[in-house]
């Protein structure tokens, strides 16, 4: 085995959205995976490592959806310039994967052609290829195969066959074939005609219509694309989601909880010193912990939306809300951005640059942050577990879950109003039509929901580390010193910095029900939203009771908070940009501070007015 031949090699996976392109990183790479961005912009960048028998390193690079190497928008001007090594401080690929839907080679044809004039070695992966041999549908491979000039492999990505053979194809074409002469050219609308022809004559030649068509994803579409029906059941996957997030997570939610009380006592018994037994105790296990116990509910949210998206559902529900949407003024590819802020809004603005007019990505960014981030999960779950009685009506309905989803549902409501307003107020221009491919349905592979689900929960604890611990020792300082003067009556809190500050401020939001406690927690809380949980888990432990696990947290709150504090504590969450480096990434997304002072002070604006409207809302109904 010659040093040549172990050599390292680059293997980009190229291909339409919606062709299981991920599912085959997954399948290549398994747990072997880093994600970070590209030099210079915010384009996801996902990166693999796999090993072949011959013990070369293959590093695997997983690019952006592209129906084109005519990018017209930043995610796939990312994809066209790693194909042709325009990428600063990144070698080209040494071979390209084209991955295709087997039961759907319309699209892909034309990629596939464009990227045989690039000149690079290129292999046809057919994912999915054992739902194309169930509906009967005839590919003469080697015709197919001599016609684009590249090797064709069928894979079965979620099973993981054809992955050997993919592997062994790309591993012979890295090592042996030249690079061809790159003869790609932005074309001209005439060669996107001439483009569209050649695959159709292709598509006509080699490719035979199905024997068995799938009749059971029409009348599936049939129902679930219906205006009425479709939306009516998209509600009712929303609702079910919800309801399941408090029935099934509060098992396991009471065991971590139950765990970092005992962590907390356990620690506080074998410190002897007294302030870094309250350094450890009050400080960073009462804060850590008030957070991680949300992780269950933050898990249950990311498990059902890896189902529908592996699914084929999500694909439909962008379609039935593009309706709703351009009501709204907003462009029908704002739905993957505004359904991706409902994990995160940082990752939500990034992916707004596959949006190709710059007022509808604009309008989408600005109201990217109304959408109900997994951070804001643990405010409204300690709020409504604390003050919103678990009732449940007519069996199923559970009164909290059902207050969950009007949460939901305010955010989602409120960005669409507020995307009205901006395209009538800074903008009249007219949204361009969304077009969408359909995927079939299959079935959800267990090993790619829990890896996808695995890379979430990591994502999750590295923020917990990083950003809630530092923050809950300043919390926690600001929370103990300086020390309560001799002759004091009052609790040693009031005598500290926090007590200090919150006392301050806490005037300017009396008006909407505020306390000093809730006031003090909003400031660390711009950090990350989850962070004013931890906040007042330490506040609480340290002037109230010792270790206050995520229970004794939610017994004060439900004690010493009315209902209308608490709903008035929801109400500005909805709208409040309580993240900082959602700001910052605005910034960065639209090249200065003008965006995102806009949106920092319509949404500030927005929560004090929500806050105030539901405090007298409640108190006049007598929840004060």
């Amino acid at each position: 085995m010659t040093d040549t031949a172990l050599a390292p090699a680059r293997l980009a996976l190229v291909g339409n959205p919606n062709t299981g392109k991920t599912a085959l990183f997954n399948a290549l790479t398994g747990s072997r995976q880093k994600v970070a961005n590209y030099a210079g912009v915010t384009v996801e960048r996902k990166e693999g490592v796999l090993t072949t028998p011959s013990g070369r390193v293959i590093h695997v690079l997983d690019l952006p959806g592209t129906y084109s190497l005519r990018a017209r928008s930043p995610d796939e001007a990312v994809t066209r310039d790693a194909v042709l090594g325009r990428l600063a401080g990144e070698t080209p690929p040494d071979v390209i994967v084209c991955v295709a839907d087997a039961t759907n080679l319309r699209l892909v044809l034309r990629l596939a052609l464009e990227l045989k004039q690039v000149g690079r070695p290129f292999v046809l992966a057919l994912n999915m290829y054992d739902i194309a041999q169930r509906q009967g549908l005839r590919i003469d491979l080697e015709g197919l195969s001599r016609e684009i000039g590249a090797p064709i492999v069928t894979t079965v990505a979620t099973r993981k066959r054809g992955i050997e053979e993919l592997v062994a194809q790309a591993e012979a074409l890295a090592g042996s074939m030249p690079m061809g002469e790159n003869v790609w050219h932005e074309p001209s609308a005439e060669e996107i005609r001439q483009a569209h022809s050649e695959a159709q004559r292709i598509l006509r030649a080699y490719v035979r219509p199905p024997e068995r068509p799938d009749t059971l994803t029409s009348r599936i579409d049939n129902v679930l694309l219906q205006p009425v029906a479709g939306l009516l059941i998209l509600s009712a996957i929303m609702f079910v989601i919800f309801q399941a997030v408090f029935s099934w997570a509060t098992p396991v939610a009471d065991g971590i909880d139950t765990g970092f009380v005992l962590l907390g006592e356990l620690v506080g018994r074998v410190v002897t010193n007294e302030l870094l037994r309250s350094l450890l105790v009050d400080g960073l296990i009462a804060g850590v912990g008030s957070v991680l116990v949300f992780l269950p509910q933050i898990i249950i949210v990311f498990f059902f939306i890896l189902l529908l998206e592996d699914s084929g559902y999500m694909a439909r529900a962008a379609f039935l809300l593009d309706r709703l949407m351009g009501v709204a003024g907003l462009h029908g590819r704002a739905f993957i951005p505004l359904l991706s802020s409902h994990a995160c809004a940082i990752p939500g603005i990034m992916s707004a640059r596959v949006i190709d007019q710059k007022h509808d990505r604009l309008t989408t960014i600005l109201i990217a942050p109304l959408m109900t981030c997994s951070a804001r999960l643990p405010v409204y779950t300690l709020i409504i577990s604390a003050l919103i009685p678990s009732r449940v009506y007519w069996g199923f309905i559970n009164l909290q879950g059902l207050v969950m989803f009007g949460l939901y549902a305010a955010g989602l409501i409120s960005g669409l109003v507020v995307a009205f307003v901006i395209r009538r107020v800074f903008w009249r221009t007219a949204s361009e039509p969304f077009m969408m491919e359909l995927p079939t349905y299959k079935a959800p592979e267990a090993r790619n929901v829990l890896l996808n689900l695995w890379q979430r929960v990591v994502i999750f604890m590295n923020r917990a580390g990083r950003i809630i611990l530092p923050l809950m020792i300043l919390v926690w300082a600001l929370s103990t010193f300086p020390y309560p003067p001799e002759g004091a009556t009052g609790p040693a809190i009031d005598y500290s910095f926090a007590g200090l500050i919150g006392h301050f401020i806490q005037p300017l939001l009396a008006p909407i029900g505020f306390n000093w406690q809730m006031s003090i927690a909003l400031i660390p809380g711009m950090a990350a939203r989850e962070v004013a949980v931890a906040t007042l888990g330490t506040i609480y432990s340290v002037g109230d009771v010792e270790g206050a696990g995520g229970a004794v947290l939610q017994h004060i709150v439900g004690s010493q908070w009315s209902l209308a504090t608490g709903l008035s504590f929801l109400a500005w969450y909805v709208f409040a940009p309580q993240c900082v480096a959602t700001l910052g990434v605005v910034k960065r997304e639209t090249n200065g501070w003008t965006w995102p002072s806009v949106m920092f002070v319509y949404m500030v604006t927005l929560a004090y007015l929500a806050a105030l409207g539901t405090y007298r809302g409640a108190v006049a109904l007598g929840w004060g």
